[in-house]
């Protein structure tokens, strides 16, 4: 027990020392707030009498307020009108050009109408045969008919095979003569060609050329 009751008087003398530390310090805080408590206030009430001051000043000037005062300079700024903007936005519209009427190219209508009649116009091959032996003082087989009418009118096709029978064909109606010389045959035109009707020449022509 003896040694149990000097401690508890330590610790509280120790605690006793630290509070009134504190409290020392709570009061040296206080006065420094204080103080400047004080000075905060008439620091304001300077402030305050001031004002005061620039109140009646003001009334006696004219009765601006110091807040529309200075706004008058950006309200006159923004109210000036860019003169440059706004003759920049009247811009005159480009107007439209005229499309041109393309005239449509007019095709003759009658081309196939024409290029009939002029095969209309050609001889037939009948004529072209029965017109080349005519011509012939010696006999010619179908082939030699078939080069030498190819080569006269290039611009249609004569086969070998189509003036054989033609001639064939004319053979029968006794226009033109038929020899066989071995295994070729030779065509010789008639000393006398009647004349066909139309209705013959077309029966006979296998084709029209």
């Amino acid at each position: 027990m003896s040694n149990v009751e000097p401690t508890s008087t330590e610790l509280k003398a120790q605690y006793a020392a630290q509070v009134a530390a504190d409290l020392e310090r709570n009061a040296k805080e206080q006065e420094r707030i204080g103080t400047e408590v004080a000075t905060l206030q008439e620091q304001l009430a300077a402030l305050q009498n001031d004002q005061a001051l620039l109140a009646n000043l003001q009334r006696t000037l004219g009765g601006e307020s110091p807040t529309a005062a200075g706004a008058a300079p950006e309200e006159s700024a923004t109210a000036a009108p860019s003169v440059p903007q706004q003759a920049s936005a009247k811009t005159k519209a480009a107007k439209p050009r005229k499309a041109t009427a393309v005239k449509p190219t007019k095709t003759p209508a009658k081309n196939s109408t024409k290029a009939s009649a002029a095969a209309a116009k050609q001889p037939t091959l009948v004529e072209l045969i029965r017109s080349h032996l005519g011509q012939q003082t010696e006999p010619r087989s179908a082939a030699e008919i078939t080069a030498a009418l190819a080569q006269a009118h290039p611009d249609r096709d004569i086969k070998p095979k189509v003036v054989r029978v033609t001639a064939e064909g004319l053979v029968a109606k006794g226009q033109v003569h038929r020899a066989k010389q071995g295994s070729s045959v030779f065509y010789t035109a008639s000393e006398s060609n009647p004349a066909d009707t139309p209705a013959e020449a077309e029966q006979k022509d296998p084709v029209a050329a």
